[in-house]
């Protein structure tokens, strides 16, 4: 059981395990962010089936809500390097479901490279277009041959899976977080940083830091300019995500996230979603020294914005950063 259950007991929502909690935390290397107190929470630890990090924990509340309402196949979107399509892909077919993906370039480099084979060997339907508008034209061309051939629609799930299902899933970490302090693992964080692509992860930290009684402020360093992600969005999202809690049972007596209560910054994204900067490449070279991998587009741009602004007031230490990256 989830300890979102444990902590909202008439909670109906479905939960399917799919990695091992909690996941670790532990002091970071003092030379990453120098003469800054920063915490590590490995999300990459998480998942069982070959692929983890943050979109593994989104599939847990995302597939057994898929098979409630029977849908065969989920149709989501993403750029060529996408590791929520991947993760969609190889989760959705161990459990039963078809995944159709549509893909935007995005720029390339190794990382991209690798991914998009990754894609093509996953069993997941591709389909690839030049830009956003592009793949909205075709989508409903894509909708309607998958419900012919499934005799059902596929069930679309946006970018990241930052639905209010997808979101539970740091609703839910927030709490093994408030948890692993309780347990004396890390003080209380001021902050928790994690890259922002499709705001799911934010969202769902800021409503369950709520819930958990922690005063930690959600930092959010946005790697993505396809679609807004500021702080009105990231709050609507974590309020719709309360209205889904309150509609499967649980009581929340909480007044609804404002704007105020996440901060959301665009400093470290760079030309455009998938770019990588030489902060962020800066970054992911630094950590490796230190034997943890990153990636220059999400983690390496969060790390980047830490060691631009950690300790200050907008960040205040102790921090607690999220690695949210999937490889094994």
């Amino acid at each position: 059981m989830a300890l979102l259950h444990d902590h909202l007991p008439g909670l109906t929502l479905e939960h399917l395990p799919l990695g091992s909690t909690p996941t670790p935390v532990r002091r970071l290397e003092a030379d990453l962010v120098p003469g800054v107190e920063v915490w590590l929470k490995d999300e990459s630890r998480f998942g069982d089936g070959g692929w983890g990090g943050n979109k593994v924990r989104k599939l847990e509340w995302i597939i057994p809500e898929a098979h409630r309402r029977g849908v065969r196949t989920l149709f989501t979107v993403g750029g060529i390097g996408t590791h929520w399509g991947l993760a969609a892909a190889l989760y959705g077919r161990e459990h039963g479901l078809r995944t159709l993906l549509g893909l935007v370039d995005q720029p390339i480099d190794d990382h991209v490279r690798e991914q998009l084979a990754r894609l093509q060997a996953s069993g997941a339907e591709l389909h690839r277009y030049r830009d956003q508008r592009r793949l909205k034209l075709a989508a409903p061309w894509l909708v309607a041959r998958t419900t012919l051939r499934d005799r059902r629609m596929p069930w679309y799930l946006p970018a990241g899976g930052s639905n209010p299902f997808g979101a539970t899933a740091y609703v839910d970490a927030a709490l093994e977080i408030a948890g692993q302090v309780r347990a004396g693992l890390l003080p209380e964080p001021a902050s928790v940083v994690t890259a922002v692509g499709s705001g799911g992860t934010a969202a769902g930290l800021a409503l369950g830091l709520r819930l958990a009684g922690l005063r930690t402020r959600v930092f959010g360093v946005v790697v993505n300019d396809s679609f807004p992600l500021d702080a009105p969005v990231i709050v609507g999202l974590a309020n719709r995500t309360a209205d889904l809690l309150r509609e499967r049972g649980a009581s929340i007596d909480l007044g609804p996230l404002e704007s105020v209560n996440v901060t959301m910054r665009t400093d470290w994204l760079g030309q455009t979603y998938g770019d990588p900067t030489p902060a962020s490449m800066e970054a992911v070279a630094a950590a490796e020294r230190d034997q943890l991998l990153l990636e220059p587009v999400y983690t390496g741009k969060s790390l980047a914005a830490m060691r631009d602004v950690g300790g200050r007031s907008e960040m205040p230490e102790p921090i607690l950063w999220l690695n949210t990256h999937g490889p094994r």
